[in-house]
């Protein structure tokens, strides 16, 4: 019966949920919009990162820096481990190129996100609180829509923000350490309950502190390595660009097939990853203090180049450079779910091995403390304030239950990518419909030289 529900499920993914019109609509919109908002992503990413800094003491939750993080937080995860592996090794070295895509295009997507998520926020009895749910209600006009997009939204944490990122530290611990799957898993439920008690401001508290500390680590693990490997870097990005046009022959099937299979490996993967287009990160951007929506919305794209252009590429380059990934003809056949840790390994030892397994912990404990953000935004929207408790206790305990040995990755990835897909198509469609609300707050932010001014103080009580 299992074997069945996953085969029906990587025929839909494959063939409706993550075949052409999907990707054609994912890159389509980020192109769309970048042609729209004119290349903001590459123009203004100078400015867009000096204002993750910025305090505007203004309506809001959090800071830029804390809404920036917890998103990062959700995104940066095991995906930029287990997943590059995954699109490598399923769709070869030219899958890299077609996450680089969807990230550059995913940057304008990010950006037109945020900026209606803050735009068409409110106020709730658990702080801010918007999202796709209330641009595609309240902007689109469109409630039902929404309505999908935050159930969908729910599952999805379940699945790709909880039960993959839980199973994944377990998995890399058992290995590296010996430690059994199941106290991982007591560990990380009781570490996410106490976090998950104080909301949104003891989440962003965390993920202020952790995320900046895990990425530092990540990154220059990965630069130290490619260091030792620096003569077979021309060898790995020619392999990129190689295979992302003419993808190898031992894939199976025909040319056209081949490179299907190479660029829904690389975009599925790096959405996956970044979750442009998703229409989660958002929800984050809402809770943001700021009274100018393109603020934020500048801050929200840098998201994805940290987490596709920079983290991403430093593990396809780490793994692409070492001889653990083999030759290409062999590549179908490694292992994803070991093929980062040893490629680290292989150059500087068993130190490698450790530093994956605890950047594959802080990376997957942020992952789920962010989605489990996003997830009670949305049952609060479906159900009301009422749920947002249960929700919190339930979704403590699949962390713990995703860290058992019979749970299986291949089926969780398989379900989270179908979950991917179906909170994009209504987030997409909000997107498209509401382009033009954004490049109306765009063309007005930057014509008043609202980036230039200073932090605006936060409204009297008599004006709330």
């Amino acid at each position: 019966m299992m074997n069945r529900i996953t085969t029906s499920i990587d025929w839909l993914n494959g063939n409706i949920l993550w075949g052409p019109p999907m990707l054609i609509l994912l890159v389509g919109t980020g192109l769309y919009l970048t042609i729209l908002l004119r290349g903001l992503q590459l123009t203004r990413l100078g400015l867009a990162l000096r204002l993750i800094f910025r305090k505007d003491d203004a309506e809001g939750d959090i800071s830029h820096f804390a809404a920036l993080t917890t998103a990062l937080a959700a995104t940066v995860g095991n995906g930029n481990i287990v997943g590059v592996a995954s699109a490598i090794i399923l769709g070869g070295p030219g899958a890299v190129f077609w996450m680089w895509i969807i990230g550059l295009v995913g940057m304008a997507t990010k950006y037109a996100e945020a900026i209606l998520a803050v735009k068409y926020r409110e106020q709730g009895p658990f702080g801010m609180r918007g999202g796709p749910m209330y641009y595609i209600s309240k902007g689109a006009g469109l409630p039902k829509l929404g309505w999908l997009f935050a159930l969908f939204c729910v599952f999805a944490g379940f699945g790709m923000g909880n039960m993959f990122q839980a199973h994944s530290v377990a998995e890399n611990f058992h290995m590296t350490f010996n430690i059994p799957q199941l106290a991982t898993g007591i560990a990380m439920a009781l570490l996410t309950g106490m976090v998950l008690l104080g909301g949104i401001q003891a989440i962003g508290r965390i993920t202020s502190f952790v995320v900046p500390f895990m990425i530092l680590l990540y990154v220059v693990a990965a630069l130290v390595v490619l260091a030792i490997n620096w003569q077979a870097i021309p060898a790995a990005f020619g392999m990129i660009f190689t295979y992302a046009f003419t993808p190898h022959a031992l894939l199976g099937g025909g040319f056209g097939a081949l490179l299907m299979i190479t660029m829904r490996q690389g975009m599925a993967r790096g959405v996956f990853s970044n979750e442009s287009g998703l229409g989660s990160a958002p929800i984050a951007a809402a809770a943001a203090r700021t009274n100018e929506p393109a603020t934020q919305a500048l801050v929200s794209m840098t998201q994805t180049f940290i987490d596709t252009i920079v983290v991403c590429t430093m593990t396809a380059l780490v793994i692409l450079t070492s001889t653990s990934f083999g030759q290409a003809e062999n590549f179908t056949l490694l292992d994803k779910a070991t093929l980062t840790a040893a490629s680290f390994g292989e150059s500087i030892g068993r130190s490698g091995g450790i530093i994956v397994a605890i950047a594959s912990a802080l990376f997957a404990y942020s992952t789920i403390l962010g989605w489990a953000y996003y997830g009670e935004r949305s049952i609060e929207y479906i159900i009301g304030s009422r749920a947002v408790m249960p929700y919190r206790a339930l979704y403590t305990i699949v962390v713990l239950v995703a860290t058992l040995p019979q749970v299986t990755i291949d089926f969780i990835i398989l379900l989270s990518d179908m979950m991917n897909a179906l909170m994009a198509i209504p987030n997409l469609i909000g997107l498209l419909l509401l382009a033009h609300v954004v490049r109306r707050e765009t063309e007005r932010y930057f014509r008043n030289g609202e980036h230039r001014k200073p932090a605006a103080p936060a409204p009297t009580r008599a004006a709330r």
